[in-house]
């Protein structure tokens, strides 16, 4: 099975062992900060992190965790640190009844953008907590890659997603194509700083999200598609080559957390339908809504029949403000985050939908 496997990722990727990195625009600063960085070992907490070019490492326990949550401003408590290896991942993905929801795509790194987006929708206040209730926050994947805050990032949705359940709300991390690319090894569109940080740290950059972090398991158990009330997320598309395959949400979900997250046992059909996953007309891939010339309403319709559904989000394909076909049937998210544009978001209140500028400012579709 690992061989299979092994084969299967090797043809769909290009696997690197060394960076070739994203070309940012801005020079690398001489000293560099990241992390932290923290892992279980033997049932234990231990920290890594980088503070002017120095790797360091602590052992975490309940007593000196504040002083780690208050260097690092984090959102979250010791337990939860704790608590996130026991948690088991949701295939199914099916929240009702929802009735106010943000989505935002394709972040890559740029923290502050991001930042200033949640507050001007007031999904967060200025100290960076969770305000927006029994309200949902979607991040739909590619996180990863180009910009250099994707630490800092990852740590507040994290902090966010515990927040957020504690006020009857919730945050969903979908994946996308630049986090499978960095759980099979290939980084190269990395940001410079990472480069420099794997080699103050003698880790490499995938081994920092490993199965024995807490990032690393954290990111395992999140899913690849998504349904609220009738609309479904997910990174790329969904593709017609999908409903003819009748691959369902929680098939999805299931066989791309076991099989590639996690490397656990499952049948050869598993397999091959997660070969077809991650190809170009897989979920982290598909880019035909937007760029098929052929691709129309009757197909639209066709793959909302499948899924029950009446409208679909995705990212992944970068414009200059969210897009919409088809009487708002499908919403393009990626207003271009990661491509040196202030970005949007899309907002969903009592059966309206809006584009979230960051000067505040919503437009209703």
């Amino acid at each position: 099975m690992n061989n299979i496997l092994t084969c299967l990722i090797v043809s769909l990727f290009i696997s690197v062992d060394t960076f070739a990195a994203f070309p940012v625009g801005e020079s690398l600063p001489d000293s560099i900060n990241d992390g932290p960085y923290i892992f279980y070992y033997h049932n234990k907490l231990e920290a890594k992190w980088i503070e002017n070019n120095i790797f360091q490492t602590e052992a975490i326990s309940q007593n000196n965790f504040p002083q780690l949550k208050k260097k690092f401003n984090l959102l979250f408590e010791y337990k939860d640190l704790l608590n996130t290896r026991l948690i088991k991942p949701n295939y199914k993905q099916y929240f009702t009844g929802i009735d106010s929801f943000a989505a935002i795509s394709d972040i890559h790194g740029e923290y502050n953008k991001y930042i200033r987006l949640l507050k001007s929708m007031k999904i967060i206040d200025e100290n960076l907590n969770w305000i927006f209730g029994k309200g949902h926050l979607v991040v739909l994947g590619d996180s990863f890659d180009r910009g250099a805050m994707v630490t800092e990032l990852l740590w507040h949705l994290y902090g966010l997603e515990k927040q957020a359940l504690l006020a009857g709300g919730m945050v969903h991390f979908l994946l996308g194509n630049h986090e499978t690319m960095l759980f099979n090894q290939d980084t190269r569109y990395a940001n410079q700083k990472y480069v420099k940080a794997q080699e103050i740290s003698g880790i490499t950059y995938f081994n920092l999200y490993s199965i024995e972090s807490v990032l690393g398991q954290w990111l395992r158990n999140q899913p690849v598609i998504l349904l609220i009330n009738d609309i479904m997320f997910v990174h790329a598309g969904i593709s017609i080559e999908m409903v003819r395959r009748k691959l369902n949400v929680e098939h999805i979900n299931r066989i791309y957390s076991k099989l590639l997250l996690k490397n656990e046992a499952e049948s050869s059909d598993a397999i091959a339908d997660l070969s077809f996953l991650i190809n170009e007309d897989g979920p982290f891939w598909y880019r035909g809504f937007f760029t098929d010339q052929s691709f129309c309403e009757t197909k639209t319709d066709s793959i909302f029949n499948f899924y029950d559904l009446n409208h679909i989000v995705v990212g992944h394909t970068t414009g200059k403000e969210i897009k919409t076909l088809f009487d708002n049937k499908v919403f393009g998210i990626d207003a271009g985050l990661g491509s040196n544009l202030p970005g949007a978001m899309l907002i969903y209140k009592d059966g309206s939908y809006y584009q979230g500028l960051p000067s505040g400012a919503r437009v209703k579709f």
